[in-house]
């Protein structure tokens, strides 16, 4: 099971290893229950993996840089305060 295979929500590489997988499932309706479209379906899942790693990654940042944002201005605060 993959995630949402929308084009919008990914790369132009993972793009074109998905309309293969689905170009696969479609040539092969009932051998894709036997395999044949197994080694597309996991450089599919390797493309997608890495697409999360890289958005957990942006979002680690983001993360970082707004707590430091936060933490500047409560010590701008409690020195307003003093």
């Amino acid at each position: 099971m993959h995630t949402d295979l929308a084009a919008h929500l990914h790369t132009p590489a993972c793009n074109k290893l998905i309309e293969e997988l689905k170009a696969c499932h479609e040539n092969h309706a009932f051998a894709k229950f036997i395999g044949v479209c197994n080694s597309i379906d996991d450089k599919v899942v390797k493309c997608l993996k890495g697409e999360r790693i890289a958005r957990s990654a942006a979002n680690r940042a983001k993360a970082i840089e707004r707590q430091a944002k936060y933490k500047e201005k409560l010590l701008q605060g409690e020195s307003n305060t003093n």
